[in-house]
């Protein structure tokens, strides 16, 4: 009778799993990654990765999931640097030039996932759903006090600046949504210091 397997192998295969995912569905595509192109980038066998996650739209979502919570965090800590609520607000759109930038960028990952499955796939939909949810309030919470009537504005440039990053390839979306939002935060009237040193 095979050993049991602990949750600390349980929680190393789960991750070696999730990372391999990821890896091939952001690059390739979810509908071009087969079962067997997980078991090979994994090492796990098909039994083990059915244990883990017993359906494909699981492991999908469990991705989508755990990516969401590290895109968000990795941005907060970005913005948080950033002591001037002004300049804080224009510091999302280096970060997202930054991403726009990394080698192997392919757009907005819940984007892709819900043009692919989301019609078919209610789960993925609704992870991508609450992913873009997230991302609206965090942008929420980050305008609103400097500049409230700009907050939808703002959020809207952010995700048009992805989308158009993911279909050219360009990053210097980011520079051309970072100029929007600062006339934004000048027209509703947010100057001051950070305004004044031209942003």
């Amino acid at each position: 009778m095979p050993a049991a397997i602990t949750e600390e192998q349980q929680a190393l295969d789960r991750r070696a799993l999730l990372d391999a995912a990821e890896d091939l569905f952001y690059r390739r595509g979810i509908q071009a990654v087969g079962m067997d192109d997980l078991r090979s980038a994994a090492g796990l066998p098909l039994k083990r990765i059915y244990r883990l996650f017993p359906t494909k739209e699981a492991l999908i979502v469990a991705v989508l999931e755990r990516r969401d919570l590290r895109w968000r965090g990795d941005l907060a800590a970005h913005l948080d640097a950033v002591a001037d609520p002004r300049e804080r607000v224009l510091a999302l759109f280096d970060w997202l030039g930054a991403w726009f930038a990394e080698p192997g960028f392919r757009g907005c990952a819940w984007v892709n996932a819900h043009g692919e499955l989301g019609p078919s796939a209610p789960a993925i939909a609704e992870a991508a759903r609450a992913h873009k949810r997230a991302f609206h309030a965090q942008v929420t919470a980050l305008v609103a006090p400097v500049a409230p009537s700009a907050t939808e504005s703002i959020y809207l440039l952010a995700e048009g600046a992805i989308v158009m990053a993911g279909i050219h390839g360009d990053p210097a979306a980011a520079a051309r949504a970072r100029a929007g939002a600062r006339a934004l935060l000048d027209a509703a009237g947010s100057g001051g210091a950070g305004a004044a040193a031209g942003g």
